[in-house]
Formats: structure tokens, sequence, C-alpha cells
């Protein structure tokens, strides 16, 4: 099939790229100039694994083109992708649609035959309305259909997802949209991934609800992991136990420092404003939003009391990006934490495997550093923030022979504290209680104490 991307940022480019390599013959378009011609060199935007792997070997078999011209890529077009940002506003929280109604005015215009137009963009429900409506209005006597089909990649695995889904969700009005969605996708039938019709409003509703609820989950752990050190309890033996209830699942029950990147705080604050909006407030997501910004506030304050305070001492930040496996910065814990040890008096040495040139423009005043070794010269402490694969297996003998003090503060409960004492350091975790918890000298429930 003919399809066209408008938006190559991570959602449009994977997209697009997955899309070729099926075998379609897919054009990405941008406004970026620099950006497109990055891409016609398979010199990417982002950091995804594999990605660029992909995008070269499309190119190179002419099923995959990048493009400035929305016009040219869309009239030939069978399927047309809005894949641009909705950035949360400012003033309410609400999602910003101006990029994509200009997407679909233009889209409007330049179409020349039926097509399907395709919202893959994160959008409150009733955009899919408003987008048939614009065309409509436009142009009305255009063959045409709008069409929601929600994107659920992870950053960092997002070709996986994408081409062994959990699922495809797709919200269609009328069965020659439905028909042309389902040729689209059957390459992935032959991995029985279950493909879900249902309306547009539906659609849209399903992307807002699932991130939600996944932002949800981790508040909650996060939440359980303080109880958990206060009251002698290590919340990773209670995430496991809990996670092996079928009802629960184990995904999203890993405590750490807070939900960040590009999703869960944008797609939580939508879905708040849009059901204040409609009358019917999320009193639970709009707690797990608030528990999340207090949490940042909770870790900063944990590595400060782990040194004794801050003033003066280095302090070594590993991984600086939200999760691994990604170069994206946006909304990473690792910004307030640095941050509120800056203002603590702290200095700043930090390593990330992928996200140094995103963090140099938005955190100032920190040391960069060659590698986690380099990292922690002459450090008070040491934080793993972020858990990529190359700080799990760290010389512990060679960090600690580094440092000036040893202090080993693991935001991720990367390592065991057992074998980190045991190397020398003092070792910090999250949500492990230490083992007075419940003696006397500490607050005992009523309920237990007679």
């Amino acid at each position: 099939m003919r399809v066209a991307v408008i938006g190559s940022g991570y959602v449009g480019l994977v997209s697009g790229a997955c899309f070729a390599d099926f075998g379609h013959t897919v054009v990405c378009v941008d406004r970026d100039a620099d950006k497109i011609s990055a891409l016609r060199r398979a010199v990417l935007p982002i950091y995804e694994p594999h990605l660029d792997g992909m995008v070269a070997s499309n190119l190179a078999d002419e099923r995959l083109s990048f493009s400035t011209d929305l016009a040219t890529a869309v009239a030939s077009a069978e399927v047309i992708f809005i894949a641009v940002g909705t950035p949360a506003r400012a003033r309410d929280g609400q999602a910003d649609l101006s990029f994509v109604f200009d997407a679909v005015r233009e889209v409007a215009v330049a179409l020349s035959g039926y097509a399907v137009i395709v919202v893959k963009s994160t959008v409150p429900v009733g955009t899919g309305d408003e987008v048939e409506r614009i065309v409509r209005e436009l142009r009305p006597q255009l063959d045409f259909a709008v069409v929601s089909n929600p994107e659920f990649l992870r950053e960092g695995a997002a070709i996986n997802d994408f081409k062994r889904p959990d699922r495809i969700v797709v919200g269609a009005e009328d069965e020659r949209a439905r028909a042309v969605m389902e040729e689209l996708y059957r390459p992935l039938f032959l991995n029985k991934a279950p493909i879900l019709f249902m309306g547009r409003r539906s659609s849209e509703m399903t992307k807002y609800a699932a991130n939600a609820f996944l932002a949800t989950k981790i508040a909650f752990i996060n939440e359980v992991a303080d109880l958990c050190e206060q009251a002698g309890a290590d919340v990773q033996d209670v995430a496991h136990g809990i996670g092996l209830d079928k009802r629960i699942g184990a995904k999203f029950l890993h405590a750490g420092p807070g939900f960040g990147g590009s999703c869960f705080p944008k797609d939580t604050q939508a879905m708040i404003a849009m059901a204040q909006a409609h009358g019917a407030p999320m009193r639970i997501v709009e707690t797990a939003a608030a528990s999340n910004d207090h949490r940042k506030r909770i870790i900063a304050r944990k590595v400060i009391a782990a040194c004794g305070g801050v003033r003066g001492r280095t302090i070594a930040i590993l991984g600086l990006t939200f999760k691994p496996n990604t170069d994206d910065m946006r909304e990473s814990p690792a910004i307030s934490i640095i941050t509120a040890l800056q203002d603590a008096g702290a200095r700043i040495r930090a390593y990330d495997p992928e996200g140094m040139d995103q963090a140099r423009a938005m955190i100032a005043n920190v040391s960069y550093c060659l590698d986690a070794y380099d990292c922690v010269v002459d450090a008070d402490a040491v934080v793993i923030v972020t858990e990529w694969d190359v700080f799990r297996a760290l010389d512990l003998d060679r960090l600690r022979g580094a440092m000036a003090r040893p202090i080993l503060v693991d935001l991720r409960n990367v390592y065991g504290p057992e074998r980190v004492e045991k190397a020398g350091f003092r070792y910090v975790g999250v949500g492990k209680g230490d083992a007075d918890a419940g003696k006397p000298n500490r607050v005992i429930p009523l309920a237990l104490a007679g």
C-alpha cells in the first residue's frame, strides 16, 4: 500500500520505518528541512535501538523516503497518518491540537481521491470528529474516512512493540475504512496480533486510559516503597508477591524515582483536563500525578540525607534519560534530582550512554563525563538514576577506589545491599526497610501492639 506519514518525530519515524519494513511504500513528511536532509542520509534525530539500520535498509530498497513536500506525498497515498506532536498547553494541561489541525487542513487540500486519514497522535476524545468536520468543510465532495489508531510504543523497545504488539486498536466508523486498515496491518496477522475495532471515540479514550492506568500503577508501587522503608519491608519482595497475581501483573511494579518521558506526564495531565471539561473528574489519576510530582522531592531528600547533607560535596549521577535505551530527557526524574541537589549546594558530575547531548541543553553547571568510572572520581556519593545495562555490572572495587566517600544511592534497586556493602559501600536503595523497623523504638500500629 502507499502510505504517507505526516510528522517524522518518534512515533512517525518508527511507524513509517516499520510499515516500510512490511513492504508498504512509505513517505515520511516533515517541515524541518534539516531533519529531512539528515534522514535521507539515514542520520536519525532520536536514539532508538535498531531503528537506524531499519531506516537505512528501507531507504536503500526504496520503500521508505523522506520529504518536505506534503502535497505530493499525500496526493497518491491510500493511507495518511497524522503523527505530529500534541504537547500539553501551559495554561490548562489540555493537549494542544494546533499541529494536528494544521496538518489536517494541508492534507484535505492535497487529497485527490479516496483515502483514509489516520490520527496516530495522542488526542482527546472527539478529535476525530473535529478532523472529519474540518475536511468536509474544506472539501465537501471528497470521498474519505477518518480513523483513530493510537500508538502503544515504549521508547527503547518501539520496533518490537510495533511488530509484536499486544493489540492494535482501530477506531473506524465504516466498513471500507476498516478493510483498508486490515490490509495495512495484514503482515502482523502472522504474529497473531489482535486487531480491535471499535468506535473512534472509544479508540481515543483507550490510549489515555492505558497510560493513566500504568502511571497510576507506578505511583502506587512508589508509595508502597515509602511505606516499606518505614515498616521494615522490602518493596521488591512485595512487588513480586503481588505481581504474580494475574489480576495485577508484574509489569510497572518497579519502585524508583517516578515516571517521566514524553507520554505519561503529558497524557495524565491531558486526561485530567479532559475529565474536568466533561464534568467527570478522575480523582485517582489526579492523585497519581500529584504523587509523582511529590516523588521527585522525596527522592532528592533521600540523596541529601544519605550524604548527611551535600553542600560543598560532589555527587556523581549515573543515568540522565527518563529510562534506558533512549536519549529522551523529557520530564526525566534526573532533571529534578540534579536541580534539587544543586540548590542544596552540591557539585554534580554526570554520565549517560545516550542522553548527554540532550542533557547539556537542559541542565547547566554539570560536569559531563566520559564513562561511569570517570564520573565518580573524587565523588562523595554515586547515584544510579537510570537503569542502563552498562550500570548493572560495575566494578565496585574500582568505583570505590576512585571516590572520596563510598556511598551508593541506588534509585532503581539494580544492586542488592549485601553485595554493595561487602564492597565497602554504604548502600541506600528504594523501599528497603532497615533491620530495626518494627522494634520498640518504632511506631507500631495499635492493631499489632495489643
